[in-house]
C-alpha cells in the first residue's frame, strides 16, 4: 500500500505546470500585469525588485532566489521603480522574440514566470486552502531546491535545446509542488481542509487505506486503528484538521474521482457504481446529484461545453 494522500490530490487536480517565459529587464522599468488566469508563479533568479498587487497595501521587495505565487485574479505591478512609466505585459509580449522578454536597458535583472492549470474537479481543493499569495525568500529552508530548479529552469531557456519545454514544464510542476507543500508544512495557521490533511501526520495512514481501495465500505474502526487513535479521539481530530467527518470524506473522495472518470476518462454511468463502492447505478447517480447538485449525467454535459 503505497498510496501517497498528497501526491493522489495533485494527480486528482491534474495540476500542469508551464513555464511561460522570461523576462531580462534593466535600468528604470515597471511592467504592469493583468489579472491571470488560475495559478501564476514568478522566480527571480537575478537582482531584485518591487511588486505591488492589488488589495495589499505595501510593495513586496523580491531579491535573487525568492518565488511569488499568486493564487487569486489579482493585478499587479512589478519593476524597478514603481512611480516610473509602466508598459502594458501585452505590449511587451507582442514584441518578444522566443521565450525571453527584454524590458528597460541592461540585463541585471532575470525572472522566470509559470502558469499552473488545475482541472475543475479539483482545483477548489488547492484555492480553498491557499491565501491570495505566496511570498517564499531565499532564506526559507526549501530555498536551495527552488534555486537550483530556477537555475535549471534558467538554463532550459537560455539553450533551448531539444525537448526544452517539456523539460522546463517538469521543471515548474516541481517548483510548484515544493512551494505548495512547504506552505502548508510551515504555516501553522493553514486553514483546515483537504489539503491540510493530504500532508498530516497522523491522518495519512486512514487517507491511504481510503485511496488505496474508494470501493471499499470503510469502518471508522479501521480507519482510527490505522492512526493509532481511538475512535472518538479520531473523529475529532479528522474534522479539526480536515473540516469534515471521515465517512463525509470518503464520500467526497468518491466523488471527486467520479467527476474525473466522467469527463477525463469518459466512463460509462453504468460502471461507476461498482467502481466507487455503490450497490445500483441508482445509488451511485443519488450520491452524485446529492453533493454535486447535478446528476453524472449533466454534469459530463456541461464539463464539455
Amino acid at each position: 500500500m503505497n498510496s501517497d494522500p498528497f501526491s493522489d490530490l495533485i494527480q486528482l487536480m491534474t495540476a500542469r505546470t508551464v513555464a511561460s517565459g522570461g523576462l531580462v529587464a534593466g535600468g528604470t522599468w515597471a511592467l504592469e500585469i493583468p489579472p491571470p488566469n488560475g495559478i501564476k508563479f514568478w522566480g527571480v533568479a537575478r537582482g531584485g525588485c518591487w511588486v505591488k498587487l492589488e488589495g495589499v497595501s505595501n510593495p513586496l521587495r523580491l531579491e535573487g532566489g525568492d518565488v511569488l505565487l499568486l493564487t487569486a485574479p489579482r493585478s499587479l505591478v512589478m519593476g524597478s521603480d514603481l512611480s516610473t512609466p509602466r508598459t502594458d505585459l501585452d505590449d511587451l509580449l507582442s514584441k518578444r522574440d522566443g521565450a525571453i522578454s527584454h524590458l528597460g536597458e541592461g540585463d541585471d535583472f532575470f525572472m522566470i514566470g509559470g502558469n499552473v492549470a488545475l482541472a475543475h474537479a479539483g482545483s477548489d481543493l488547492i484555492l480553498d486552502a491557499l491565501p491570495p499569495y505566496l511570498h517564499l525568500d531565499a532564506k526559507s529552508p526549501v530555498a536551495p531546491t527552488l534555486q537550483w530548479l530556477l537555475d535549471q529552469l534558467v538554463r532550459e531557456r537560455q539553450e533551448d535545446r531539444p525537448g526544452a519545454i517539456a523539460v522546463a514544464s517538469q521543471l515548474a510542476q516541481l517548483m510548484f509542488i515544493q512551494i505548495l507543500r512547504t506552505h502548508l508544512e510551515t504555516t501553522p495557521s493553514v486553514a483546515g481542509g483537504v489539503l491540510r490533511a493530504a500532508c498530516d501526520r497522523r491522518l495519512v495512514p486512514a487517507l491511504r487505506l481510503i485511496h488505496s481501495d474508494t470501493a471499499r465500505a470503510w469502518q471508522l474502526s479501521e480507519l482510527a486503528a490505522s492512526s493509532a487513535m481511538s475512535r472518538a479521539a479520531f473523529c475529532a481530530y479528522f474534522k479539526q484538521v480536515a473540516g469534515i467527518a471521515p465517512i463525509t470524506y470518503l464520500t467526497m473522495w468518491r466523488m471527486r474521482l467520479a467527476k474525473r472518470a466522467l469527463v477525463e476518462e469518459r466512463v460509462q454511468v453504468s460502471e461507476m457504481a461498482p467502481r466507487f463502492g455503490y450497490a445500483s447505478e441508482s445509488a451511485f447517480s443519488n450520491a452524485f446529484k446529492r453533493v454535486t447538485g447535478l446528476s453524472p449525467k449533466h454534469y459530463r454535459e456541461r464539463a464539455m461545453i
